[in-house]
């Protein structure tokens, strides 16, 4: 249940990050484009009281990880009429099944996990039904998602694709707007052991894209960064940050385990089972 006294402490918090954001955006070199980072709450299993406390304190971008989530807190009444030029991002993973309830979302401004051709033009004919181009010439903001890491566990395209699918989006889904890239990368990175290199991968991802289709770095944005590592990832370049927990404070996830817990769950059941195994064979 949502607590009265929250209201402060989101605020702070909100602050807070602002203010990390701005100092890590003057340390960057100036080799990099001149784009001030975007800061997206992201407001996963918190209540539309949060995302309206938020919205009280200046913040106008926010992001979900889920379709059924979204489309509810978008479209709570409270939220329609208290922050009228909220943005909503959606970046988790897209399953083609659930398109068009995603462009059913009120102000949906950007779908930053397209990770495939075909998902791209599923998205591109769903925009086009809901809101025709010819009638309000408001296109889809887009952001195509690559697996930098390579894991199996880790939805996006691999890196050889992204060419390719940038170029496809561009010229043949007219309802949307390419705004740049996105990765999730490896949970957990060492900042001691040098530079993020998910973020360096994104980072080079860039450069072909910009080589091959003669467009400018500036017009390609990069989104990188999460509550443990945003600064970081502004400081080598990222142009759009996610953060939740850091704002909004811990999750719970009563039945769905972190990444990180459902790990240790993982392990410490296989060293149970090898344990009972040993017994049964002493």
């Amino acid at each position: 249940m949502w607590r009265g006294g929250m209201s402060e402490e989101v605020g702070k918090a909100l602050c807070a990050v602002l203010d990390r954001v701005q100092q890590a955006a003057a340390r960057r070199p100036q080799s990099l484009p001149n784009l001030h980072p975007r800061l997206v709450a992201v407001s996963k299993t918190k209540p539309p009281e949060m995302v309206i406390e938020a919205y009280r304190y200046g913040q106008r971008n926010f992001g979900e990880n889920y379709v059924q989530e979204l489309l509810e807190k978008a479209s709570n009444p409270q939220v329609l009429s208290s922050c009228p030029e909220i943005k909503w991002h959606f970046i988790g993973h897209l399953q083609k099944k659930n398109v068009n309830k995603l462009m059913a979302v009120p102000n949906l401004f950007m779908v930053e996990t397209v990770d495939s051709v075909n998902l791209a033009d599923k998205v591109n004919a769903a925009w086009q039904k809901v809101r025709p181009t010819s009638t309000s010439g408001q296109k889809l903001k887009v952001m195509v998602q690559i697996n930098t890491s390579g894991e199996d566990s880790k939805h996006g395209l691999p890196p050889g694709d992204t060419v390719t699918t940038v170029q496809h989006i561009m010229a043949s889904c007219p309802a949307l707007e390419f705004m740049g890239l996105m990765t999730i990368g490896r949970y957990g990175y060492d900042l001691s052991q040098g530079p993020n290199p998910d973020f360096q991968m994104l980072l080079s991802q860039r450069r072909e894209v910009c080589t091959s289709l003669q467009v400018g770095p500036e017009t390609v944005e990069l989104s990188m960064g999460m509550s443990n590592d945003f600064e970081h990832a502004i400081e080598v370049g990222s142009t759009n940050v996610r953060v939740g927990s850091t704002i909004f404070g811990d999750r719970g996830y009563p039945n769905t385990p972190s990444p990180e817990r459902k790990t240790k769950v993982v392990t410490e059941e296989a060293v149970g089972k090898l344990e009972r195994l040993t017994v049964k064979e002493q």
